[in-house]
């Protein structure tokens, strides 16, 4: 029997942990480039067939809007080329470009793959062969869209939050299932994203969306001070939601959106999400004052969907309309 054509995966590095080697002034950087990591895995050409690009080399502390964009650019100029797509990145930030990516581009049917380690992948004692050999094996399989993998788990791009700094285990799936699940280096998928025929590739992020994370007693200073500065504002509550009735807090708000700013109100809590209208404190926010409620979305969702819709859209019905347009399974909770 003719035997099966390999898939062509582009590795595309941007840094982080899984590239990183101690340097001289101390402390871990990104040294290695895709073509150093391949090296140390030879396996990998037992999966698929594999081209290598170094896009960016960065801890992803220091990742932006602007470096996801970069990657969109990468990806559609070469999406025609190949099959699929591992990209490997720091595993701090990797949640919002997870999630931003999952917004810039959709319908993906071909893999797109984010993977890290938490320990170089020249330490003994490394994460980083494993991740990466799951993250290969996922991008030749027929595992559409964004996603992470790791440490065995396939996490879909708008569900991912780290939620360890050191564990191996350093991410989860927040709200939703895994879609899969690797197990002696076989793909169990639980679930098939949707896709299209065809992707659909957004180029344009407005960055000017802050985040505020209540605590006990603040007062409305500091979000005038980001509304000042920023198109939208999402606010981290307490619980299932709302807003402190001292402080000026409603006042602000009304002014906020007097004068077209967007409000989001999320919750603190990891899992389960808001639901604003269960105590007085956030009824009046969402049925007088229009505040958007992000549900069961993930902060880094929020954040990510944000700067995609305002970068489409200012028309508050419009915002309004796309941002409780479920993307990627991003938001699952019944909005009525």
């Amino acid at each position: 029997m003719k035997e099966a054509r390999k898939k062509r995966i582009l590795l595309i590095g941007t840094g982080g942990t899984i590239a990183s080697e101690l340097t001289e002034s101390g402390g871990l950087a990104p040294e290695l480039t895709t073509e150093e990591l391949l090296a140390r895995l030879p396996a990998i050409s037992d999966i698929c067939e594999t081209d290598c690009l170094q896009l960016l080399n960065l801890d992803s502390t220091n990742m932006t809007p602007a470096h996801w964009l970069e990657m969109v650019r990468c990806i559609r100029d070469r999406y025609e080329a190949y099959d699929g797509f591992v990209l490997t990145h720091g595993t701090d930030t990797m949640a919002y470009t997870a999630a931003a990516l999952s917004y810039l581009i959709q319908d993906s049917p071909k893999p797109i793959i984010l993977t890290g380690a938490q320990k170089p992948i020249g330490f003994d004692s490394t994460d980083s062969k494993t991740n990466l050999m799951d993250a290969f094996r996922c991008a030749a399989a027929d595992l559409p869209g964004v996603s992470i993998v790791f440490n065995s788990q396939v996490i879909l791009g708008t569900r991912a939050k780290k939620t360890r700094s050191k564990s191996f285990q350093a991410f989860s799936s927040i709200n939703f299932p895994h879609l899969g699940i690797l197990r002696d280096g076989v793909l169990l998928r639980y679930i098939r994203q949707d896709c299209g025929g065809s992707p659909v590739f957004y180029e344009t992020l407005d960055t000017r969306v802050s985040l505020l994370k209540l605590v006990p007693g603040m007062g409305r200073e500091l979000a005038d001070f980001l509304l000042a500065r920023n198109d939208a504002l999402i606010i981290e509550s307490f619980g299932v939601g709302g807003l402190p009735e001292h402080g000026g807090f409603y006042d602000c708000i009304r002014d906020a959106m007097a004068a077209g700013k967007i409000i989001v109100l999320t919750t603190q809590v990891e899992n389960e999400g808001s639901d604003v209208g269960v105590y007085h404190v956030g009824h009046a926010l969402k049925n007088e004052l229009g505040v958007l409620e992000a549900y069961d979305m993930t902060t880094e969702a929020v954040v990510a969907k944000l700067m995609w819709i305002l970068g489409r859209t200012r028309r508050r019905e419009e915002v309004e309309r796309l941002f409780y347009t479920p993307v990627a399974r991003d938001i699952l909770w019944p909005v009525v």
